[in-house]
């Protein structure tokens, strides 16, 4: 997906559609609403687990976001990064809803879906794709030798890992349409490690969009964007953020700091200076004095490995639950582990 750094309505990286929209509210009146864009909540589970649908409706929404019109399904729980079943199974079932409600329509045969795994198998932050790609119930060999085998309520799903460029020397969209153009699929879900603006939403939170997806966008490596138009069918997009990056950090807490010392010093000589400092002008002033040596780098907890064992099974289940439409999680799980 994009990564977002938009100058005029400032905001630091971040692949969220929810973050942008918040940006964009950030000082406004509660009743303020971002033109060409529609944004609706819902909370469920007690407030455990959050729905947000941010839907750009036409060019001057796309304009305000800097995303591409198109629809854009957050899911939040800090559940995601625990050990907890119980919630990680309703997750899934909000998840596979989501995905469901974006997926084409086809009223003969069943769907043919491939998945892509997005992402490098060595960075562990960037295992997300490779892992689910490696976790969901493919079934399209099993429709070529022997159909009869397979039930209407199951799709006809293939997945792939391409990894990326640096390890391949080829454009991973270049890759992915070739596989299409043999496939043939209806629709691609492509799956990808995502940055976020705040690291309370690292590993904590699920994007689903029918935009597409540019990967590497977040973390200043854009590749060749996987859309419709590019490759030919209907591309959706699931990713988790998984890193920050250092600047965006360092902003935040310098923005506590200030927001601490004009409390405490109203008379102080440096009152005036620091309360008029925008977002902007902290971001831009802590990126230049930390450059070259830590600008550039993007953290992640350092519970990564156990979260990323989580996140893959919670997100594979979902395109599961959601393409093989017939079958219960109980049914899956006999087949993929």
């Amino acid at each position: 997906m994009d990564g977002y750094e938009k100058v005029g309505n400032f905001s630091p990286r971040t692949d969220l559609a929810i973050e942008i929209s918040n940006a964009l509210k950030l000082d406004r009146d509660d009743s303020y609403e971002i033109p060409g864009v529609e944004v609706k909540q819902k909370a469920l589970e007690e407030g455990a687990l959050a729905v947000t649908k941010v839907r750009i409706l036409n060019t001057e929404g796309e304009k305000n976001m800097g995303k591409p019109i198109g629809d854009y399904i957050t899911i939040e729980s800090n559940g995601l990064k625990q050990n907890n079943p119980e919630l990680h199974e309703k997750i899934i079932s909000v998840l596979a809803e989501a995905i469901k409600s974006l997926l084409p329509e086809k009223k003969q045969d069943q769907l043919n879906i491939l998945v892509i795994g997005l992402g490098n198998r060595f960075a562990t932050p960037d295992t997300l794709g490779p892992k689910v790609a490696n976790q969901v119930f493919v079934t399209r060999h099993m429709a070529l030798k022997a159909p009869e085998l397979l039930d209407e309520g199951v799709c006809y799903l293939s997945s792939f890992a391409p990894s990326v460029m640096g390890l391949t020397g080829i454009e991973t969209a270049e890759v992915i349409r070739g596989v299409a153009d043999n496939v043939k699929p209806d629709c691609i879900i492509a799956i990808d490690a995502l940055a976020a603006r705040s690291a309370t939403r690292i590993n904590t939170t699920i994007q689903i969009t029918n935009t597409g997806i540019s990967p590497g966008a977040g973390v200043g490596n854009k590749r060749k964007e996987l859309n419709e138009a590019t490759i030919g069918c209907k591309v959706i997009a699931v990713g988790v953020p998984t890193v920050v990056d250092t600047v965006t950090l360092v902003s935040d807490a310098l923005n506590d700091l200030i927001s601490h010392m004009l409390k405490q010093a109203e008379h102080s000589p440096f009152y005036d200076v620091l309360k008029d400092l925008t977002a902007e002008e902290h971001y831009q002033l802590i990126k230049e004095s930390i450059y070259p040596e830590i600008s550039d780098l993007f953290v992640t907890p350092k519970e990564i490995d156990e979260v990323m064992e989580y996140l893959s099974s919670i997100v594979a289940n979902g395109i599961n639950l959601a393409v093989h439409h017939g079958m219960t999680l109980k049914d899956i799980n006999k087949y993929t582990y």
